[in-house]
């Protein structure tokens, strides 16, 4: 059994995503505290895989969001509109000149190498996204009139503040009501929760939203700590969830939430920041699929690699209707981001589809 999803030629978009987007100051090979010089790009976990989706796959996609119209606000629209992400639904706020009120999103983020680990600094306090609400958008016009066949958002954007928390829940429900496919990053973050409730409060958040769930992702820690689920036979300190324990928490995560239709994660083991095994694995209608196994998979930049998981995963359903090739293309795209700088994917369709097919790493010429 498929997922039952709305037709292309009914929908004005194959995806939309509700999330922050910040802008991020990259300071390359180097530290963020020496830097004298930073790349900037766009990026958030909610975003990044409508994207993705977008720029690999030639999907159509939006993106919900709120910035202050400065000029900060307008470079990371800017970016949006390089990758093709429509900006129709963006919230526009004031500026009130200093940021007291509300300001954008930073997050300064440096890439990691050898035995020195990824960073991020994120700068995100009072932004105009966390100040999103029930009622700023008209749900039912998009999912109802202008029709959208998949929404993706997560546990980022839910933990940024109480309203937007509500606004989630509002969200997820009218896609339910409208017939469109919900996914759901649980993309647990300690820092988020600690000052507004911790992890009692990013239970009972994230329990709410994954009522009206059809695709759940989330590694080890996210089941165990957003959803209060215990891995059994794992041990709770590795940075990867093996594949029997995700298996034994789904088992048990699908009898609670009998909506999840499908459950997803990304099956990585840190050797190095530098080089980690890579692979993923999904559960639909009572099997479980993998991918192919990218052992030692040389990184270059780790952040985004889930996020381009979660969108070849909507490509592979939402073009072929099939978990085992929603599997094979969220791993490939997402190692294939890995391999690129920036929080978004770099990656052609045709770059995925050679990965699936086990391709090597000669010059192409």
């Amino acid at each position: 059994m498929s997922l039952t999803l709305k037709p292309g030629a009914a929908c004005a978009f194959d995806q939309i995503s509700l999330g922050e987007v910040m802008l991020r100051l990259d300071p390359g090979e180097g530290r963020v505290r020496t830097a004298r010089e930073f790349r900037v790009w766009e990026g958030g976990g909610e975003y990044n895989t409508s994207r993705g989706l977008r720029k690999c796959f030639g999907l159509k996609t939006a993106v919900c969001t709120a910035f202050v119209d400065n000029e900060v606000g307008r470079l990371v629209e800017d970016c949006i509109m390089q990758g093709g992400v429509a900006t129709d639904f963006i919230r526009w706020r004031e500026d009130d000149g200093i940021g007291r009120t509300v300001r954008n999103g930073l997050n300064f983020t440096e890439r990691g190498f050898g035995v020195r680990g990824a960073v991020g600094t994120p700068d995100r306090g009072n932004t105009a996204a966390s100040q999103l609400q029930p009622g700023d958008f008209d749900w039912d016009h998009l999912f109802g009139k202008l029709g959208v066949r998949w929404f993706h958002t997560g546990g980022i954007f839910a933990a940024l503040s109480e309203t937007t928390a509500a606004l989630t829940v509002e969200a997820v429900k009218a896609a339910n009501r409208h017939g469109t496919i919900v996914s759901y990053d649980l993309n647990y973050r300690p820092s988020l929760w600690k000052t507004i409730g911790g992890l009692k409060k990013a239970q009972e958040v994230n329990r709410e939203i994954a009522k009206h769930v059809d695709v759940m992702i989330g590694n080890e820690e996210d089941f165990t700590a957003s959803l209060g689920f215990e891995v059994r036979g794992a041990d709770q300190n590795l940075a990867h969830l093996e594949t029997a324990a995700f298996k034994a928490m789904i088992e048990t995560a699908v009898k609670e939430f009998k909506n999840f239709k499908v459950a997803a994660t990304t099956l990585r083991r840190v050797i190095t920041a530098t080089k980690n095994d890579w692979g993923a694995i999904l559960w639909h209608a009572g099997k479980f699929h993998e991918s192919r196994p990218y052992p030692e998979l040389e990184i270059l930049d780790r952040v985004g690699g889930g996020d381009s998981f979660a969108s070849g995963l909507q490509f592979g359903f939402l073009q072929f209707n099939d978990p085992q090739k929603a599997v094979d293309y969220g791993a490939a795209h997402g190692a294939l981001a890995s391999t690129t700088p920036g929080d978004t994917s770099m990656a052609t369709r045709k770059e995925v589809e050679k990965q699936i097919a086990g391709g090597g790493a000669r010059v192409v010429r």
